[in-house]
C-alpha cells in the first residue's frame, strides 16, 4: 500500500500532512506503518482501516532512538509545582526547558507561589507575586524548538489564591505571557458562592514564615471578572477541580493527587506525569451510512477499544527510558496512564443520519462511551493478569469510586477484583486536528465547524474569487446524491456555530460520564454571543458534570495574539467590538419584566427592565416620568440608549458604570436633605443603575439562586444567529487562508497547519 492508496487520491491536503509531519526522510507507507505498529500486525490493520491512530509524537517518533535522536513518545507531561522559593521557580523553568527540547508539551500550577506583597528574607523585602513569575515560563517555551514548532504550556492557579484577579487579568496585555494558556482551578465550594449571591474568601499561608494573606471578594463579581475576560480574550479557561479529582479510577486513593493539567487540559496527571495518546475512529464503525439500515458496530468498536489499549501499553513500555526527566519515569512506572479517545464523532452521526446534540445522538453516544470504559478498563485487567498490575493500584480503593462502578459491567469487575488493573488512567478525549485532518474527518467530540471553507483564487481580470470546498463528508454525501448546494443538505448536517450551545455542553457531558480523564474541546460561539450568555454557559458546564470548559467566541481580542499584522496595525481599542458593526442582538415577547418606582429630585419615575429568560442578561429598559418628574423626552432617550447598549453586546455592569459617572443633581441633593426619600444615586441616571443592578441581581437569583435550586434550563434555548463575516480572521502563518479554532488548537483546514495555544 501506498499513502495515496491509504489516504486516496483526491486527498492531497492529508498526503501533504503525512510527508512533512510524520513520514521519516522519505520513507515508504509499508515502512512507516511497520515501524509506527512496532511490530504490533492487529494494529497495523486497525491503522490501514483507518479505525485506530496513535497520537502524533508517536506517529512521528517511534523507532526513532534507534536513530540516535532525543525524543519522547508522549504527547503532554505536568512538571511538579513549584515551591515558594526561588530555586524551585527555576528548577522548574529548567524542567520546562529540557521536556520541550525532546518534543513534550506542559502544564504547571501555580498556586504555591506567595501571593504579590507577602514578606520575604532577601533584598526585595516582599514577593512580586506568583503571577509575575509566568513571564519566565512563557519565555522558556518560546526559545526551545521542537522542529520548527515551539513548545505548548498550561499555566492555572487555584480560585482561592489572592493572585487570582491578577491572573485573570494578565493576558489583556496582548504582549504578556504569549506562549501559555491559562485556566483557573474553579472549586465547587466558589461556585456555592456563585450561587448564593455570598463573599468568597481568597488565602494564602506562606510556609516559611507563617505569613497568612487573606482577603473577602465578592463572588459573583469574581465570577463575571472570569467570564468578561474569558469572552474577550477567550481566556482564562476554567477547569471544574472538584470533578476533576472526583470522577476517575483513583479518586480513592490518598497517596494519589493530580499536580495540574497539560496544555489543552484533557490530561489532569500527577508530578512528573506523562501520558500516550491515541484515537478510535467512529466513523469507520458505522454500517449501511446514509440510510434508514444505519448502524453502529459495537462488536467491531469493542475489538478495537481492546487492540488499542494492548497497543498503547507496547509504547509505554518502549518510551520509558526515553523520557526525559527522572521524576517522569518514576511516575509513568508507577501509575502508567495511557490516553485512548476518539475522533470523528461528527462524521459518525451524520452517517447515522443523527444531528449532533439532539437526544437521540446523546443517548447513543451514552451506549457507546459505556461500551468504551467497560472494554477498555477490561482490557487493562487482562493486561495485569500477564504482566502485572501497574505498581501502586489498590483494587479495593478502585473498584469503590463512582466513575468504576458507573462504567463497569459485572463480567468486568470480576476481572479487575482478580487482576487489578495495568493503568490507573485509561480513556482521554485530546484534540486531533492534525490527524483527523489528514483523514478528512471531525476532530475529537467536536461538530463540523463548518460545512465549506471559502477558498480566494485571483481571476484572469485581477480580481479575487471565493470559491467553496466543502468538508469530505459533505462532499461525498453531495456527490452521491447528486446536491448541487449545501443549502439543499438534511438537517443533521450541524455545524459548530449554528449548534445550540446547550446542546454542544450535553455532548461533552455524556462523554464525561465515561472519561477518567478529561476531555479537549472548544465550544465555538459566534460574535454576538454575550458576557451574560458567557456566564450562563460556565455554570451550566458545571451543573451538567464537566471537568473543564473553553469557550471562543468568533471575532475575539484574542485575535491580536494569533494575528500579530493585526495587532501591529491596532491602534486603540474600537468601541462597540463586541459585534460586527451595526449588529443587534433581536428580542421577542420571550423575557422577564421588573419594574421599579424611583423617587428623584423632580418627582419620581418609573423604570421597567426586561432580561432574557434563559441568562438572565439585559435586553429592554423603558423609562418614564410619574405625575411628577423630570423631562419625559429625556427618560426616553436614556432607556433607548441603555436598551441599544445592552443588545449590543455591552453588559449591565459597564452600562451602570457609565450611568454612576453622570455626577450629582442639585435637585436630588436638596429632595435627599429636606425629603430623605429620593432613591439611591445623586441624580437620575444613578438611580436607573442602581435599580437596573437590582433587578438584574433578582433575575439571576431566580434563574440560578441559591444550592438547592437548579440552573433554569429551558427544553431548547434558541440558538444564536452567526455573523457570516468579519475582516478580522486568523490567518494560517504557512498558507494565508482563516484557520478555525477546535479543541484548544488553531487548525488549517487548507495545508493541514496547527498550533495548540
Amino acid at each position: 500500500m501506498n499513502i495515496e492508496e491509504w489516504l486516496g487520491q483526491d486527498n492531497q491536503l492529508g498526503c501533504d500532512i503525512w510527508q512533512k509531519k510524520y513520514c521519516y526522510e522519505g520513507e515508504s507507507f509499508d515502512r512507516w506503518l511497520e515501524r509506527i505498529s512496532g511490530g504490533n500486525e492487529r494494529i497495523a490493520r486497525l491503522i490501514c482501516e483507518k479505525k485506530f491512530l496513535f497520537g502524533g509524537r508517536i506517529l512521528s517518533n517511534r523507532g526513532l532512538e534507534y536513530e540516535g535522536r532525543k525524543i519522547t513518545l508522549s504527547n503532554c507531561y505536568v512538571i511538579e509545582p513549584p515551591s515558594d522559593d526561588i530555586e524551585s521557580i527555576f528548577e522548574c523553568s529548567k524542567k520546562l526547558a529540557r521536556t520541550y527540547s525532546y518534543g513534550g508539551g506542559c502544564g504547571i500550577d501555580i498556586s504555591r507561589l506567595s501571593p504579590r506583597g507577602a514578606k520575604i528574607n532577601n533584598a526585595a523585602k516582599e514577593t512580586t507575586g506568583a503571577v509575575s513569575f509566568m513571564e519566565l515560563y512563557s519565555l522558556v517555551t518560546n526559545l526551545i524548538g521542537q522542529n520548527g514548532r515551539r513548545g505548548a504550556l498550561m499555566i492555572s492557579i487555584d480560585c482561592s489564591h489572592p493572585d487570582v484577579e491578577e491572573f485573570i487579568d494578565l493576558k489583556t496585555d496582548l504582549n504578556k505571557v504569549t506562549k501559555a494558556n491559562l485556566s483557573v482551578r474553579v472549586s465547587d465550594e466558589f461556585m456555592r458562592a456563585v450561587k448564593r449571591n455570598e463573599p468568597f474568601r481568597l488565602h494564602y499561608i506562606r510556609e516559611a514564615t507563617g505569613e497568612e494573606i487573606e482577603k473577602t471578594v465578592d463572588a459573583r463579581e469574581l465570577f463575571h471578572h472570569i467570564a468578561e475576560t474569558n469572552w474577550d480574550y477567550a481566556e482564562p479557561g476554567a477547569l471544574f477541580w472538584d470533578r476533576v479529582s472526583s470522577w476517575n479510577l483513583l479518586s480513592n486513593t490518598e497517596e494519589f493527587s493530580y499536580a495540574g493539567v497539560n496544555p489543552c487540559a484533557e490530561e489532569p496527571l500527577p508530578a512528573g506525569g506523562s501520558c500516550l495518546l491515541g484515537s478510535v475512529n467512529l466513523s469507520e464503525f458505522v454500517k449501511h451510512p446514509f440510510t434508514a439500515e444505519a448502524m453502529f458496530d459495537f462488536d467491531e468498536f469493542k475489538s478495537c477499544v481492546k487492540e488499542s489499549v494492548r497497543a498503547l501499553n507496547e509504547v509505554l513500555e518502549e518510551g520509558l527510558p526515553l523520557h526525559p526527566l527522572g521524576e517522569q519515569r518514576e511516575s509513568v512506572a508507577d501509575w502508567r496512564q495511557i490516553g485512548l479517545g476518539i475522533m470523528g464523532l461528527a462524521d459518525m452521526l451524520m452517517k447515522m443520519e443523527l444531528a449532533y446534540g439532539e437526544e437521540e445522538a446523546v443517548q447513543l453516544c451514552d451506549r457507546i462511551g459505556f461500551a468504551m470504559a467497560d472494554t477498555a478498563i477490561a482490557a487493562s485487567a487482562m493486561l495485569a493478569r500477564e504482566k502485572g498490575a501497574f505498581p501502586k493500584c489498590k483494587v479495593e480503593e478502585i473498584m469503590s469510586t463512582p466513575y468504576f462502578e458507573a462504567n463497569t459491567s459485572v463480567p468486568t469487575r470480576e476481572l479487575v477484583k482478580k487482576y487489578g488493573l495495568r493503568n490507573s488512567q485509561l480513556l482521554t478525549i485530546a484534540p486531533t486536528g492534525t490527524l483527523s485532518t489528514m483523514l478528512g474527518i471531525s476532530g475529537g467530540i467536536e461538530p463540523v465547524y463548518a460545512n465549506y471553507y471559502e477558498r480566494k483564487t485571483e481571476s484572469l481580470h485581477g480580481k479575487d474569487v471565493y470559491y467553496k470546498v466543502y468538508t469530505k463528508i459533505v462532499d461525498t454525501y453531495m456527490k452521491e446524491h447528486k446536491l448541487t448546494d449545501d443549502s439543499q443538505l438534511p438537517d443533521y448536517f450541524v455545524t459548530a456555530m449554528t449548534l445550540d450551545y446547550r446542546q454542544r455542553i450535553d455532548m461533552q457531558a455524556v462523554w464525561q460520564t465515561h472519561i477518567d480523564a478529561s476531555i479537549s474541546s472548544t465550544v465555538n460561539v459566534p460574535n454576538q454571543f454575550t458576557v451574560e450568555e458567557t456566564e450562563s454557559l460556565y455554570c451550566y458546564a458545571h451543573e451538567r458534570g464537566l471537568k473543564g470548559v473553553t469557550i471562543f467566541r468568533d471575532g475575539c481580542r484574542r485575535l491580536g495574539i494569533l494575528n500579530a499584522e493585526d495587532e501591529k496595525k491596532k491602534k486603540s481599542p474600537v468601541a462597540g467590538e463586541g459585534l460586527a458593526r451595526g449588529e443587534i442582538v433581536e428580542i421577542n415577547d420571550d423575557v422577564i419584566g421588573k419594574k421599579r418606582k424611583l423617587i428623584t429630585g423632580c418627582g419620581s419615575l418609573h423604570c421597567i427592565a426586561l432580561f432574557d429568560p434563559y441568562t438572565g442578561a439585559l435586553v429592554e429598559t423603558y423609562l418614564s416620568k410619574g405625575s411628577t418628574g423630570g423631562c419625559n423626552n429625556f427618560m426616553i432617550g436614556l432607556s433607548r440608549m441603555i436598551s441599544i447598549s445592552a443588545r449590543g453586546g455591552i453588559d449591565i455592569y459597564t452600562i451602570i458604570d457609565q450611568l454612576n459617572s453622570t455626577g450629582s443633581c442639585p435637585s436630588y441633593s436638596v429632595r435627599r436633605a429636606t425629603q430623605k426619600d429620593t432613591s439611591r444615586g445623586s441624580c437620575c441616571p444613578m438611580a436607573v443603575g442602581n435599580a437596573l443592578l437590582d433587578m438584574y441581581n433578582e433575575v439571576q437569583e431566580e434563574l440560578f439562586g441559591s444550592e438547592e435550586k437548579k440552573v433554569h434550563v429551558p427544553p431548547k434555548a434558541p440558538k444564536p444567529k452567526a455573523v457570516k463575516s468579519l475582516e478580522k480572521k486568523i490567518r494560517c502563518p504557512e498558507c494565508g487562508e482563516p484557520l478555525v479554532f477546535e479543541g484548544g488548537c488553531n487548525i488549517c483546514k487548507s495545508c493541514g497547519w496547527s498550533k495548540c495555544m
